[in-house]
């Protein structure tokens, strides 16, 4: 079976600023990718070269299959007044780029939204306006409208930002139920490796133009975090967390809330 994802040679500059360079990476199908790192370090800008939004400065990458890739954005929350129902939002994942389906469209169009919001379990407010929902409410919805198409890849952009706890655990697990029954490769960017940690089969490591890329443990790792920043990095693993003590002048003026002393992996 050919990789979902094959990245080969990738470089990517902005501003005579290189994020990344000579990046080869094949993302199997069903496999489960976490994308780590500071900010500024290229995490998201990698997610829109896959997204066809970027171009890459070097190199060249591919998407296998012939379905669309789907999308879970940051969870932003969506204004109290806001009427667009929860259904109507995942359907603009489906065809919110043409108009016109006609009827017998439109009924298998129902279909496919329906079965859809139903793998996230948000049949119950699915028609309520999604001003009104919660962010984790919002955020399965968003998973359904990123599901809705049948891809093979799934691109995560921190989809548990300003989620709590709970929220985070039942998104991670939704998505990670998509990739298991429908063989999805996921690539999942995140701040938080702990709430998704028991589901990653590698990590692609990204800081100030370079990386590593293997499983957690190959990664998570003083040696290696400590290669990476280029300085002392101590990573501890508490009650199957990781937990990562740095420092604050070499590690925490990049990203105040990445990898500070005594603080979670994020």
């Amino acid at each position: 079976m050919s990789p979902a994802v094959e990245i080969s040679g990738a470089s990517l500059a902005f501003a005579g600023r290189t994020l990344w360079s000579g990046l080869d990476l094949n993302v199997e199908p069903g496999e489960f990718l976490a994308i780590l790192g500071p900010n500024g370090s290229g995490k998201t800008s990698l997610l829109k070269v896959l997204l066809g939004l970027q171009p890459l400065s070097a190199g060249s990458w591919r998407i296998a299959g012939d379905r669309p890739v789907g999308y879970v954005p940051q969870q932003r929350a969506m204004h109290e007044a806001l009427t667009l129902r929860g259904v109507d939002l995942v359907g603009f994942g489906l065809d919110g780029h043409r108009w016109g389906l006609g009827l017998r469209g439109m009924t298998a169009r129902r279909r496919r939204v329906a079965a859809a919001i139903e793998s996230v379990g948000a049949q119950s407010y699915a028609k309520s306006p999604v001003g009104l929902l919660s962010g984790g409410e919002q955020q399965r919805l968003r998973v359904a409208q990123a599901l809705v198409g049948d891809p093979d890849v799934l691109l995560c952009d921190e989809p548990l930002l300003s989620l709590d706890l709970g929220h985070q655990r039942a998104v991670s697990a939704l998505i990670d139920k998509r990739r298991r029954d429908a063989n999805t490769a996921v690539l999942f960017v995140t701040h938080e490796l702990n709430p998704i940690l028991s589901y990653v089969d590698r990590v692609l490591y990204l800081v100030d133009g370079r990386f590593r890329i293997g499983t957690p443990d190959e990664v998570m790792n003083s040696k290696t975090l400590s290669e990476l920043y280029r300085t002392k990095v101590e990573v501890i693993r508490v009650g199957g967390q990781i937990h990562v003590a740095g420092t604050q002048s070499a590690v925490c003026e990049e990203e105040p809330h990445h990898l500070g002393t005594e603080e979670r992996v994020s």
